[in-house]
């Protein structure tokens, strides 16, 4: 015969163990150093400006026609 098992300690335990599955990924996706979060924000503004200095048509240049 199978063994005895108390469904709502069961499910607990399920809630349990998909809390902390989740809780790794978020600490994989969202755990990074300070350097690391510098470094992107660095590069992410030397992009936008990048991207800035090179339109044809300044944001303010439109009245001015």
């Amino acid at each position: 015969m199978g063994e005895v098992v108390n469904l709502r300690q069961a499910r607990k335990q399920k809630a349990r163990i998909e809390k902390e599955r989740l809780a790794g990924e978020n600490r994989a996706l969202h755990g990074r150093s300070r350097a690391e979060r510098q470094r992107d924000r660095l590069s992410a503004d030397k992009a936008e400006k990048f991207v800035a200095d090179h339109r044809r048509e300044k944001l303010g240049d439109k009245d001015e026609r």
